[in-house]
């Protein structure tokens, strides 16, 4: 089969209550397992008929009577290549994917990435179980983990649990808990953050907490344990905390950005970690020691929770506190 030629063919009767209705919103109604972007390329590229006449334009008005007819080619070849790369699976059925990131595992091809990322291993693992997403067989990538972020993740292998994920990440229905050890201990230990973030004006490649223009973001932090106290482990007399944070939205950087403008860099972060070469020659040489074998912002995504995206049943996932975060934590203690 070739790439013209047909995978499904569906046969739409319209009925008198549609009459006049859009094209493109006919066909959302009628086929959801089919995104309204993914109908309008079909119509602008012929794949749309009706009477024996190609319709090509979404905002067609429908008629009573018609009988429509669209041929959906089958998906694509992903462009990025399929290659073997290990991954920790926590689940995956048919629709979607759970994994475990590790820390160095960048999500998608990129300029400076081109391959090796996690879209090459779930190409690999997942292979003929991707259906396509967007007339192309690739995985769903529904939210992304800083290269050096690690932790939970979940990928869509169908059109349907990827339409379905995007709307939960929308509504803001999924659970995402992370870990982090940032400096200084937050007060007061439980609290909010919110502000707007946007590229920084400075500097294009991070992102900032901005008073014009950027996206909503709020992040919910509670502070965990106190670390790397000096005499009695009270207050904020605490060199380092343990911090829990969840997000009420998914902005780039988001928790890197939010903490640190509260002055609460995460320990190595090498992007938004102000002074931290300083702070660290403070800390107790093991303590030291473990930072500089972190190589990485001390970040981790512990836990992902949502509804599964078909079959409306309750997931849950968490992943252990990886062994370098853990090294740093200890010696901080």
């Amino acid at each position: 089969m070739t790439a013209a030629e047909p995978a499904k063919t569906y046969q739409i009767a319209v009925d008198k209550a549609e009459a006049g209705l859009r094209l493109d919103r006919l066909l959302a109604a009628r086929l959801p397992e089919l995104s309204r972007s993914r109908l309008k390329k079909l119509i602008e590229a012929e794949r749309l008929s009706a009477g024996g006449q190609t319709i090509v334009e979404p905002s067609y008005r429908v008629k009573p009577g018609q009988r429509l007819i669209l041929a959906v080619p089958a998906a694509a070849p992903a462009r990025p290549q399929a290659q073997a790369i290990p991954l920790e699976v926590l689940y995956e059925d048919a629709d979607l994917i759970v994994i475990d990131k590790p820390p160095g595992l960048v999500v998608h091809p990129a300029p400076g990435n081109p391959d090796r990322t996690l879209v090459n291993a779930l190409l690999a693992h997942c292979g003929e179980a991707l259906t396509g997403i967007g007339g192309e067989r690739r995985p769903g990538i529904v939210h992304r983990l800083d290269k050096d972020t690690s932790g939970v993740m979940v990928a869509a292998k169908t059109q349907a649990a990827h339409a379905g994920l995007v709307a939960s990440f929308a509504a803001r229905e999924i659970e995402r808990a992370y870990l982090a050890v940032v400096w200084g201990v937050p007060e007061p230990r439980n609290g909010e953050i919110a502000g707007n973030i946007g590229r920084n004006p400075r500097n294009r490649k991070k992102m900032a907490v901005v008073e014009r223009g950027g996206r909503p973001a709020q992040t919910r932090y509670r502070v965990i344990q106190a670390l790397a106290c000096r005499g009695a482990c009270g207050g904020a007399r605490g060199q380092a905390a343990l911090v829990e944070c969840r997000l009420l939205s998914g902005r780039t950087h988001q928790i890197r950005v939010h903490m640190a403008a509260e002055g609460h860099p995460l320990l190595g972060d090498p992007l938004y970690g102000r002074a931290g070469a300083t702070r660290a020659s403070r800390l107790p040489e093991a303590a030291q020691a473990a930072l500089k074998a972190l190589g990485r912002q001390a970040l981790h995504a512990r836990t992902l929770g949502f509804r599964h995206p078909v079959n409306g049943e309750a997931l849950r996932f968490e992943s252990a506190i990886p062994l370098d975060i853990k090294r740093l934590i200890d010696s901080l203690e």
